[in-house]
């Protein structure tokens, strides 16, 4: 059975509850008041006594570390973070995304991943804090749609897969826990603090209706008057006479259709200057920009492009109302909502960080 889909389990569900990945991490400890050099001190005791004789890490190899004895790369409060844990978290990342990194950069990645669990520490210590209870069903719940996802059909095969990985079933319920720990606190203290108001989305919309209208479609038809051979100023000057001949016609209510016939210079002129069905953002800009600037069934003053004079006629064209409009302000809804998310998310942490004793020992 191919282990994979379990790493990618949990790295998906870590990035859900705003975590750097669950690989290796333990549950936070009550805040302690003794000084971090103390915190640590004892946390390198405890662990070199509990390696004993014990091979190091596989992850030590792969990185090229040659001590054997594991050590505290952090400290954050009462919690310590160890650097087999980081190596650990390191190796989970590259086998995920099968990065190449070049020289000097793996010392960027560790730092960026220790700073990730030290994120990730002091959510679970404000969850306990915040007395955040998760119940033994719902961690159930979290087992049974994750053999769902991994298509586990009994708990063997599942535990089975968990072995694989070098867990235990014990070691499985904590991480769901510390997920559900996050999600809760993250909603107490960042989700529930955010709104989105309609007067901020007709805003956004107002602001941004063009990029919202890309991609709507509309049909249109034009005359082209092209220039002679020479491209002088009195080929343009006859070229603008022309357009602005036919679009007096136009005015007086002759059929556009039927000039496109009689002037245009373009290959179209035989289809009364259709130019079809187009979507907005598939014409230069030179030339869609006119088109959309008239009223549907209206004809625009003779535009001058690269190619020579126009004279355009919007058909017909779609427009935010409707279920498209309430679309676009789902759409609008979501993307401030992501925004004030990220931001609300970023100055929470900063406060955690402001409160919390954290000495980084890479």
């Amino acid at each position: 059975m191919n282990p994979r889909p379990l790493w990618a389990l949990f790295l998906c569900a870590s990035v859900m509850v705003g975590g750097c990945g669950l690989w290796g991490f333990w549950r936070s400890q009550p805040v302690s008041p003794r000084p971090a050099a103390e915190v640590i001190r004892d946390a390198e005791a405890a662990v070199t006594a509990s390696q004993g004789d014990r091979p190091p890490p596989p992850s030590q190899a792969v990185h090229g570390e040659s001590d054997a004895i594991d050590r505290v790369v952090a400290v954050v409060n009462r919690d310590v973070i160890t650097l087999s844990e980081l190596q650990d978290r390191v190796a989970q990342y590259l086998r995920e995304t099968k990065a190449e990194l070049k020289p000097g950069e793996d010392r960027v990645l560790m730092e960026t991943m220790l700073q990730g669990l030290v994120d990730y520490r002091l959510k679970i210590q404000e969850a306990d804090r915040e007395k955040i209870v998760v119940e033994d069903g719902e961690i159930k719940e979290q087992i049974e749609e994750a053999m769902k996802r991994l298509r586990t059909s009994t708990q063997e095969e599942f535990d089975a897969m968990i072995k694989a990985q070098g867990l235990t079933p014990d070691e499985v319920k904590r991480r769901f826990r510390e997920q559900l720990l996050i999600q809760k606190v993250t909603r107490r203290k960042v989700v529930l603090r955010i709104s989105v108001t309609e007067e901020e989305i007709e805003r956004y919309l107002r602001e941004n209706r063009e990029k919202l209208e890309t991609g709507l479609s509309f049909r249109a038809r034009h005359i082209l008057f092209k220039l002679g051979p020479r491209e002088s100023d009195a080929e343009w000057d006859a070229a603008r006479s022309r357009a602005e001949e036919a679009w007096a016609k136009v005015k007086a209510g002759e059929d556009f259709a039927e000039l496109a016939k009689k002037y245009s210079q373009d290959s179209s002129a035989e289809d009364g200057g259709d130019l079809g069905t187009l979507k907005r953002g598939e014409l230069a800009p030179e030339i869609e920009g006119p088109i959309l600037e008239v009223h549907p069934g209206e004809t625009s003053r003779p535009v001058r492009t690269t190619l020579g004079y126009h004279l355009f006629k919007l058909e017909w064209k779609d427009t935010l109302t409707g279920d498209a409009l309430a679309q676009a302000k789902q759409q609008i809804r979501e993307i401030l909502f992501r925004q004030k998310y990220q931001a609300r998310m970023d100055t929470w942490v900063e406060e955690l960080k402001r409160r919390a004793i954290i000495e980084v020992r890479l």
